[in-house]
């Protein structure tokens, strides 16, 4: 039963984003989560950019190949493409392995999908081969405009539609999840963050099609257990 239970939180490990993006996170926070991403063999680092150089220095002096995932037009989304674009580039050029960026969900409200679609090709296009996350912060959104977006996200050739950003209303939801998983496109994935707070809750987001998690409380959970 024991080693089963390590199975599992091993591979919850290795789908998980170890986040922290708070505005006063200081460089030995991060520095923790970086030690504990290596240790843990978390699929990468999600930190806020200003942070993105040293991380990847640090990282690299250990000889570590951990990712590096950042942040873009976080959290609100409402900055225009072409500073989204430059925040992109100079995470890329950073460090950055993976980029997460939120979409402009007054845009969304206003039925501009081609702007919205055209931004994101417009970043990912910046990212070339690095992955692209579209965050489309669920809980601000209807059952319709969640499905557009999967359209959207499935038309523009990022890899991942993300669900929240952690700093709105709420964050993934069972729900959500599984209706994202029906209506996007075969070959792209699903990151749920925001509000995972057990074991269970993130082994129920896997079941029902996440790829990949954004949350600090796996690998806390990974240290109270001993693993």
């Amino acid at each position: 039963m024991e080693m089963n239970k390590t199975i599992k939180l091993n591979e919850i490990l290795q789908k998980s984003d170890h986040t922290l993006l708070r505005q006063d996170a200081t460089w030995n926070e991060i520095k923790e989560i970086i030690n504990d991403g290596i240790k843990y063999n978390t699929a990468s680092v999600c930190i806020p950019p200003s942070y993105v150089g040293q991380a990847a220095k640090y990282i690299n002096e250990k000889g570590c190949t951990l990712k590096v995932c950042t942040v873009i037009g976080f959290p609100n989304g409402y900055q225009t493409t072409a500073v989204k674009c430059f925040e992109t580039e100079d995470a890329i050029k950073n460090g950055a392995d993976e980029i997460d960026m939120v979409i402009n969900i007054g845009w969304l409200k206003d039925k501009k999908y081609d702007a919205i679609l055209d931004e994101i090709k417009e970043i990912k296009k910046v990212c070339g081969q690095k992955l692209l996350k579209v965050i489309i912060e669920t809980c601000l959104l209807t059952s319709d405009e969640m499905i557009k977006m999967c359209e959207i996200v499935s038309e523009s050739g990022a890899e991942f539609i993300k669900t929240s950003t952690g700093f709105s209303t709420g964050g993934a939801t069972f729900d959500d999840v599984k209706l994202m998983s029906e209506h996007i496109s075969k070959g792209v994935l699903i990151k749920a963050a925001g509000g995972i707070a057990s074991l269970e809750d993130a082994q129920k987001f896997i079941e029902l099609g996440a790829w990949r998690l954004g949350t600090s409380r796996v690998v806390k959970i990974a240290k109270e257990q001993g693993f």
